[in-house]
């Protein structure tokens, strides 16, 4: 197989992932095509050192977080403060504790190599608020630092850290009734 047709192989994936993370299916379209075009034009950058598909998500990375400031006045920042807070007291209790105690989770080393998994925590990031989604994927996905995300999407650090245990409350939520809680119904 050649390497453009491995390039294409990739697509697919490069494309849900900038999807997950743009939230904009044209500019998801146009930081795959520059991933595939900066491949293209410098194939001999890969030598083999990492699976193709690594060093494309890579350069995809860095294609994204061009698109953020391309487009950083166009970004909507939804705010969902009153649905987020509605979250919160169903979660915990006033005194801060856990209303439910949560459900064991297992292993989830092993459930992180699980394809399936994956899935389902693909599905569960795209439910997330177009806000909390970007800045979750940023913080976990692209590891961006707190100051890079705080500076780059216009946050206090005490706002990016509310946001980002609202994301991770949902995902919990989420992942808690459609992975965890179905594992254990079918133990």
């Amino acid at each position: 197989m050649d390497f453009e047709n491995e390039l294409a192989g990739h697509r697919s994936y490069l494309l849900r992932f900038a999807r997950l993370q743009l939230r904009n299916d044209t500019w998801a379209e146009d930081a795959v095509s520059e991933t595939l075009l900066a491949a293209l034009s410098k194939p001999q950058s890969f030598g083999n050192r990492s699976q193709l598909k690594t060093w494309l998500v890579g350069i995809l990375k860095h294609k994204v977080l061009d698109l953020f400031r391309h487009h950083a006045r166009e970004v909507c920042l939804d705010n969902d403060d009153a649905s987020a807070d509605e979250l919160d007291n169903l979660v915990f209790k006033a005194d801060g504790h856990f209303a439910q105690t949560p459900s064991d989770w297992g292993n989830p080393e092993q459930d992180l190599n699980s394809r399936q998994f994956f899935q389902i925590m693909e599905a569960c990031t795209e439910k997330l608020p177009a806000m909390l989604g970007r800045v979750f994927l940023m913080r976990e996905w692209l590891e961006l630092s707190s100051d890079d995300i705080c500076k780059e999407l216009g946050l206090t650090p005490t706002n990016l850290y509310v946001q980002l245990h609202r994301a991770r409350l949902r995902l919990r939520e989420c992942l808690e009734l459609n992975w965890f809680g179905h594992a254990k119904e079918t133990s």
